[in-house]
């Protein structure tokens, strides 16, 4: 094998370089085959496959040979639905952020936090640090609240136990029972407040993006200094970033 950087995982790489091997024709392989294929040993090969087979990265088929198992399949559908929302949301969000005059995020809920997709800059020059790809707490944060709410009683359970309600601000929910309780508001409403308790000084609106099965796959936010945040503006921020949903929803085909 050619040299590498030195931090890299070499057992990582060699189980990328076998799955390499079936993008062209072959979609089953034993282990002899792709040993003499790779260039690796039979012990590594079966290794390497068992570890990827407990994973589903990999399972075994009738013939006693390994395939491309369910895990690389979900994974591909993943990408597909994230770079489909990016794609049609970059409009109604640049159409939100110009009529509000504040930053639009949007967002989905990955590894237990908020990951952001999309993001459109608020017109007034006030940048908010979040970077599209990057990831941020789901329980004190408008997107995050959202992504919860519409979850399953299971997942939000587990969300529970995984991870520590650590206070951001004053204001953040630490917890169980009252995020508990704020979730069930938020799901009567289908909208979510974040009333700086990510960021002092920083407030967020948020609502759910459906698919045609009426299951939440994203949220959309629209973030702004508490300064320039009114009460009885709300309802007229809820039509604007409805609007730009539903441009959205319009174009998305249905999720699993």
């Amino acid at each position: 094998m050619e040299d590498v950087n030195k931090d890299l995982n070499l057992s990582v790489i060699k189980a990328f370089r076998l799955l390499d091997t079936y993008l062209n024709d072959k979609q089953e392989w034993g282990v002899r085959e792709l040993a003499k294929k790779t260039g690796y040993n039979k012990t590594t090969t079966y290794r390497l496959l068992s570890t990827l087979e407990y994973l589903d990265v990999v399972q075994k088929n009738d013939n006693d040979k390994y395939i491309l198992g369910l895990k690389l399949f979900e994974l591909g559908n993943l990408v597909s639905i994230h770079k489909s929302l990016r794609s049609y949301s970059r409009i109604p969000l640049e159409n939100i952020a110009k009529e509000i005059k504040e930053t639009v995020h949007l967002g989905v809920l990955r590894n237990d936090q908020v990951l952001y997709l999309n993001k459109a800059e608020s017109p007034l020059g006030l940048k908010v640090s979040t970077q599209i790809g990057s990831y941020q707490e789901a329980y004190c944060t408008a997107l995050g609240k959202i992504l919860l709410a519409f979850s399953s009683t299971n997942q939000i359970s587990d969300y529970l136990k995984n991870v520590k309600l650590k206070a951001r601000t004053s204001n953040t929910i630490t917890n169980s029972e009252d995020l508990l309780l704020e979730l069930k508001k938020v799901k009567e409403k289908v909208y979510a407040l974040d009333m700086e308790e990510l960021e002092l000084g920083l407030i967020c609106i948020a609502i759910p993006v459906f698919n045609k099965k009426k299951e939440v796959i994203a949220s959309i936010s629209v973030s702004g200094p508490s300064s320039r945040f009114k009460p009885e503006n709300i309802t007229s921020y809820l039509s604007i970033i409805k609007k730009g949903a539903l441009e959205i929803e319009e174009h998305i085909s249905d999720y699993n």
